[in-house]
């Protein structure tokens, strides 16, 4: 495999672990918050819509680097679960 190819293989990689890890921080959001209905993303999208006030919409359109940029500050010092990782 070339250097490009990759290179590429990596970022897909990294961003496949970035959307894995928001996504089983949604699990944590929606057991601190005690969601009932919504785990993994919809916990994500639905605890930035109960913060910010945001219609859903806005929330489900934010790219993953965004969601990574907007969690940053409840994200520090959380690891994934054992049974997660």
């Amino acid at each position: 495999m070339d250097e490009y190819n990759k290179n590429r293989k990596d970022i897909h990689i990294l961003n496949g672990k970035l959307f894995y890890n928001i996504e089983i921080f949604g699990d944590y959001l929606a057991q601190r918050e005690k969601y009932k209905s919504h785990k993994g993303l919809d916990a994500v999208h639905f605890y930035l819509v109960c913060k910010y006030g945001w219609l859903p919409s806005v929330a489900r359109s934010l790219s993953f680097d965004d969601l990574n940029f907007l969690l940053a500050e409840e994200m520090h010092g959380w690891t994934l679960p054992p049974e997660a990782r």
